[in-house]
């Protein structure tokens, strides 16, 4: 039997431990081997756990009879110290080993702490710093944070921004604190930050950009560089990640900002692999779910000889913001000038009413937007985008939301959706695969969620596959 050993049991390496098993039960042995002490979870989910939205049990991946249930050794609170790539051997820190056949690094990205005076304490974040990563990061802040305490988040990121709502959604006085003149840079251009920062005000969040923290005081907060304080019982870390390739470099692999890999996902030792957060791949987007289960369908069908030619290309990603009362969704060329002279660029500004829609479009297709608080827009120019057709010509109704891709129908309802239309991106599911399941027994989301994975990515899709689901009761209703 061969054997498959996973470093790494977060949502890259649980996938590919699921995408394995479904192609092979007999031929194949996986072991994974977990760092943390829980099954896996929904790392994409925690921003609702620190806002009450949902309980830890809620964003589990797996329950705790899942790898007898597919006959995957599970080895959780288990480290990877060492790879002995001759031996084909992994060490542990308990100083036994397990050996492979084909080994696969999905050992994610680390948090980054950016230089501050007394946020670190012998490598350790001091006392009333926690860092937003993990379940335990989201039971650390909820114990320190109480309502109306004074809380910073220490950068405005998509993690930071998302933890910040949480937070003021449950009461706290949330001041958010980035280096860059504008949030989310790496996303938005300047106007759309803007806007952006005006929103979360409205919410109750303070923004102070353009400034860093140079002196942390535990429980009194941080002083900025500016030399002005943002007062602070407990100050929340999420200033960006590090891909964690410590166990990869050691072992002589090649690595660069992360684990470098090719379209077969392999690293510079053909007998090792890496996917998610930790690999470098030119068409990728780190930090983000739908690349890295993307990675994980390709690398199954090759380890399992499913399908031998499959290779990984690249995932054109749409980033969403995952905070309650905020819909932002950036994709492609979002940093395109309005004034480009080989691209048509449209934006729309309205801040009073925290709207924002930018457009760039090329032969008519759509290669790039952001779209901020005018969900209907969100939703036809993302299909535009997944399916690479002409965008209709009347542009302005298209950032409007009153628009929709040649062929479409106004979809008021489930009914009016397009059966190839797009639900969920995370996992590639279709209209028309929620209802063959549907019709195959799957019922409610959590049915529909269980046949399809449907709503376990990034979740901006669960009130459509909700709608969906009751269209599709309704409709079984109708013809009883």
């Amino acid at each position: 039997m061969r054997s498959i050993v996973i470093v790494g049991y977060g949502m890259a390496g649980a996938r590919l431990a699921e995408e394995i098993r479904g192609r092979d039960t007999e031929n194949t042995g996986v072991t994974v081997l977990g760092a943390e002490p829980h099954h896996a979870y929904n790392r994409i989910l925690l921003s609702s756990v620190v806002g009450g939205g949902m309980t830890p049990e809620m964003v589990r991946l797996h329950d705790a009879g899942w790898a007898g249930k597919h006959g995957v050794d599970l080895r959780l609170s288990t480290t990877a110290a060492g790879i002995d790539r001759v031996a084909r051997k992994v060490t542990l820190t308990d100083g036994s080993t397990v050996d492979y056949d084909a080994l696969v690094l999905a050992t994610g990205s680390r948090p980054w702490v950016p230089p501050c005076e007394g946020l670190l304490v012998d490598g350790v974040l001091a006392p009333g710093a926690v860092a937003f990563r993990t379940l335990d990061d989201c039971a650390r802040i909820l114990a320190a944070s109480r309502p109306g305490a004074p809380v910073a988040v220490v950068g405005g990121g998509l993690l930071g921004l998302e933890a910040a709502r949480g937070l003021a959604g449950r009461g706290n006085l949330v001041t958010v604190v980035h280096p860059v003149g504008h949030l989310l840079e790496r996303q938005l251009d300047r106007g759309a930050g803007q806007v952006l920062a005006a929103r979360l005000a409205t919410l109750g969040i303070e923004v102070r950009l353009g400034v860093r923290a140079a002196r942390y005081v535990p429980g009194d907060g941080l002083k900025l560089d500016d030399g002005s304080h943002v007062p602070a019982d407990l100050v929340v870390v999420s200033a960006g990640v590090i891909p964690e390739t410590t166990l990869a470099r050691d072992a002589g692999l090649t690595t660069d900002r992360g684990i470098v890999v090719d379209d077969s996902l392999r690293t510079s030792d053909f007998r090792v692999h890496a996917i998610g957060d930790c690999a470098q791949h030119p068409g990728t987007v780190s930090g983000l779910v739908q690349p890295a289960w993307e990675q994980a369908a390709v690398l199954a069908d090759l380890l399992t000889g499913a399908r031998p030619a499959a290779r990984y290309r690249g995932t054109p990603v749409v980033t969403r913001l995952k905070a309650k009362d905020v819909d932002l969704a950036a994709l492609g060329e979002v940093h395109t000038e309005v004034d480009s002279p080989d691209a048509e660029v449209l934006c729309l500004t309205d801040p009073a009413r925290g709207r924002y829609a930018k457009l760039v479009l090329r032969d008519d297709r759509v290669t790039g937007a952001i779209v901020l608080g005018v969900p209907d827009a969100a939703a036809t120019i993302t299909q535009l985008y997944d399916r690479g057709i002409p965008a209709p010509s009347d542009r302005i109704a298209l950032l409007l939301g009153r628009a929709l891709p040649p062929g479409a129908t106004v979809a008021h309802s489930p009914a009016d959706l397009p059966a190839a239309t797009t639900v969920c991106r995370c996992n590639t599911v279709s209209k028309s695969q929620l209802v063959k399941a549907w019709r195959g027994g799957a019922r409610g989301v959590a049915g529909l969620a269980t046949a399809t994975k449907a709503t376990t990515g990034c979740g901006s899709c669960r009130d459509t596959v909700s709608a969906i689901a009751d269209w599709l009761a309704s409709s079984e209703e109708g013809t009883s």
